[in-house]
């Protein structure tokens, strides 16, 4: 053993609960073996600059993908976070935006836990509300069908 560095067994072994005796939690092994590779692939400018093209373009199109649907009803504010989350691999930029935006929406679900069941429920028809005057509107100015008004004639006629 040379001076105070612990053996590199001592410095990973574990309790048994995926955490280290120092208490820092390890990350998963595909975590690890991913980290790895990015780092190896990272190591060659060629792969520096391929990883940026593929995670850039990759990114992009997932993020695109989801702006498209956002104002459709489905989880397209979840698909331009997860596209988000890829640029973060590897643009620190997209990192601290992913970190704001997690940080404000857990803020705001901590903060709709604390409120009483009834503004829950406004909250809850307020979105509801939203996202279908939402989903209308795209459908009438995008695809040129006014649902609203075909629903009230189909109402006079039958």
């Amino acid at each position: 053993m040379q001076g105070d560095r612990p053996e590199p067994d001592q410095a990973a072994k574990s309790d048994g609960g995926g955490r280290t005796v120092s208490g820092r939690r390890q990350p998963p092994r595909w975590r690890r073996r991913i980290s790895t590779t990015l780092a190896l692939i990272r190591a060659n400018p060629t792969g520096r600059l391929a990883l940026k093209v593929i995670i850039g373009v990759l990114g992009a199109i997932v993020v695109s993908v989801g702006i498209v649907l956002i104002p459709l009803p489905g989880p397209g504010w979840l698909i331009v976070i997860a596209g988000l989350g890829i640029w973060a691999v590897e643009f620190h930029w997209a990192k601290r935006l992913l970190g704001f935006t997690r940080r404000h929406v857990q803020g705001w679900a901590n903060w709709v836990k604390r409120q009483s069941l009834a503004v829950r429920f406004v909250i809850g028809a307020v979105g509801i509300v939203f996202v279908g005057a939402v989903a209308l509107l795209s459908i009438k100015y995008s695809l040129g069908i006014d649902v609203i008004a075909q629903v009230l004639h189909y109402l006079a006629t039958h």
